[in-house]
């Protein structure tokens, strides 16, 4: 089975899950300046679920340009990706509305932890449904990043109900970390692009099941 539906279908959403959040964004009837500053929280807020919708579009593209095959579990775990990835332009605006109080915050948090868990879960279902020593298998690894992220999404949540403020910097500084460059598939891709190139795609294509076998 292709993942051409699954990816487009997937960027189509996120597109349309950052058309919402933007649509928060109200302009003010007065003509200068000092008429944005009413604004900054729900810009603040919007700026961090756009980086957030960004980090899950670029990751989705590399996870799926290693992925062989998908099959229907694939396409269910991809769903529950976008059913909470959909839930952020709400999370965020009530947020940025009630000025990051403790609930909104925790909530956010939530769906933040929902997200990252259903992208671990997502991860698995490839890797469960590709062949032997994959390039995705290879690539991805124990995916220690994925789970320290769910981690600290818990701690962000608890630290909200002390603070909110604590809960924010919780959720910036895990944004933070998957902004740093993750090279593992890249490397994986030059890595294989090498192997074909030095002996051969018959060195390095993958196995096939026997003839009748399914997935």
């Amino acid at each position: 089975m292709g993942s051409e539906r699954l990816k487009a279908f997937s960027d189509g959403v996120l597109a349309i899950i950052i058309t919402i959040m933007v649509l928060e964004l109200k302009a003010p009837h007065d003509a200068d300046f000092a008429a944005l500053w009413p604004l900054w929280q729900t810009f603040l807020a919007y700026a961090l679920s756009f980086t957030y919708v960004g980090i899950y579009w670029n990751n989705h593209h590399h996870l799926f340009l290693v992925a062989e095959r998908v099959n229907g579990a694939t396409l269910w775990a991809n769903l529950h990706l976008l059913f909470w990835l959909s839930l952020l332009p709400f999370a965020t605006a009530w947020a940025s509305a009630t000025g990051f109080a403790t609930d909104p915050v925790s909530l956010y948090g939530v769906v933040l932890m929902g997200a990252a868990s259903a992208y671990y879960i997502l991860v698995v279902a490839l890797k469960e449904v590709q062949p032997g020593e994959s390039l995705l298998r290879r690539a991805i690894g124990d995916d220690f990043k994925g789970k320290i992220s769910i981690v600290c999404y818990l701690g962000g949540i608890a630290g909200a109900f002390f603070n909110p403020w604590v809960g924010c910097l919780v959720y910036v500084g895990v944004a933070g970390m998957w902004l740093v460059p993750d090279r593992r598939i890249e490397n994986r891709i030059s890595e294989h692009h090498e192997r074909l190139e030095k002996y051969g795609r018959g060195a390095v294509r993958p196995k096939r099941r026997p003839h009748g076998q399914v997935h």
